[in-house]
C-alpha cells in the first residue's frame, strides 16, 4: 500500500473516531458527498484539502503522519525459515545486520566490497522477507519494532553464539569501551528471577539508546556488542571433584 493510501486510511479512522461524516467533510470542502467518497477511494486529495479535513478533527497533517507510523504493524521476530534463508547467505546476513543497525545503502557501498547491483539484489531479498521496504533511490525503511529480536536458539542466534565462542572472548577487556564482569554466587530462585528482570531492563535500555542514536551518521558511532547471560552453571573443574548427592 502506498504512503498516500496509508495516510488516508489513518484520516478515515480519525474521522470515524471523532464522529465526523463524509457529508460534513463535503460541506467543509464545498464538494458533494459523492466526490468525497471518490477522492478517498482514489487517494486523490490535495494537501490543501487534506489540511482542511484535519482541521475538522482538530489536528494537523503532521499529527496524522505520526499516527500512521504508529499504527503500522512492525515485525518483532522472523520465522525460523526466514532466518535460515539469511544465515545461509553470508552477504545477505551482513547486509541484514547492517541495515538493522542503521546503515544506509551508501554506507554499505563505502564499507564493503559489494557492487551496487549485488547490494540491490540483497536489499530486494530483505524487502521480500519484510525486514525492510526498499524505497526509490535505494532508500531503506525498516519494518521492525524497536524490540525486534532474533529467534531464541534460532539460526542467527546460533550463528552468533558460535562466533562469540570463537572470537568475542579473545580479549583482555582492558581497552576503552570494553568491560567484562564475571559474577558467581549462590542465589535462591526468587533472587535469580529478580536478576533476570534486571537483565531485561538493561536490554530495553540498550534498545532505547540505539534508537536515540539511530539517525546519527555512521562516522559518529561505532559497533558494540553486549552479551547478557545468566544460567545455572558450575565450573567443570569443580564438578570433577564434587561428591555425588
Amino acid at each position: 500500500m502506498s504512503q498516500t493510501a496509508l495516510l488516508l486510511v489513518t484520516v478515515k479512522k480519525q474521522l470515524k473516531a471523532h464522529g465526523v461524516t463524509y457529508a460534513e467533510v463535503a460541506q467543509r470542502l464545498e464538494l458533494s458527498e459523492a466526490t468525497i467518497k471518490r477522492a478517498f477511494a482514489e487517494n486523490s486529495f490535495t494537501l490543501q484539502r487534506l489540511e482542511s479535513i484535519c482541521s475538522l478533527i482538530g489536528c494537523q497533517i503532521s499529527d496524522i503522519v505520526q499516527m500512521m507510523v504508529r499504527d503500522q504493524p512492525q515485525l518483532v521476530q522472523l520465522t525460523h525459515e526466514k532466518e535460515q534463508e539469511i544465515v545461509e547467505d553470508e552477504i545477505l546476513l551482513i547486509v541484514a545486520v547492517s541495515v538493522l543497525n542503521g546503515f544506509t545503502f551508501a554506507d554499505l557501498l563505502r564499507l564493503y566490497h559489494f557492487s551496487e547491483t549485488l547490494l540491490v539484489q540483497k536489499m530486494a531479498q530483505l524487502d521480500r522477507l519484510k525486514l525492510i521496504e526498499l524505497l526509490p533511490n535505494n532508500r531503506i525503511k525498516l519494518l521492525i519494532a524497536s524490540n525486534f529480536r532474533w529467534l531464541p536458539n534460532g539460526p542467527i542466534q546460533r550463528f552468533f553464539l558460535h562466533k562469540i565462542e570463537q572470537d568475542f572472548f579473545r580479549s583482555n577487556f582492558d581497552q576503552d569501551n570494553e568491560k567484562l564482569i564475571v559474577l558467581s554466587g549462590m542465589l535462591r530462585p526468587a533472587s535469580i528471577a529478580e536478576l533476570e528482570k534486571k537483565l531485561e531492563s538493561v536490554t530495553r535500555q540498550f534498545n532505547e539508546l540505539q534508537q536515540d542514536d539511530f539517525a546519527l551518521p555512521m562516522s559518529e558511532k561505532e559497533g558494540v556488542t553486549s552479551v547478557l547471560a545468566i544460567r545455572s552453571w558450575r565450573v567443570p573443574l569443580f564438578e570433577r571433584y564434587r561428591r555425588d548427592t
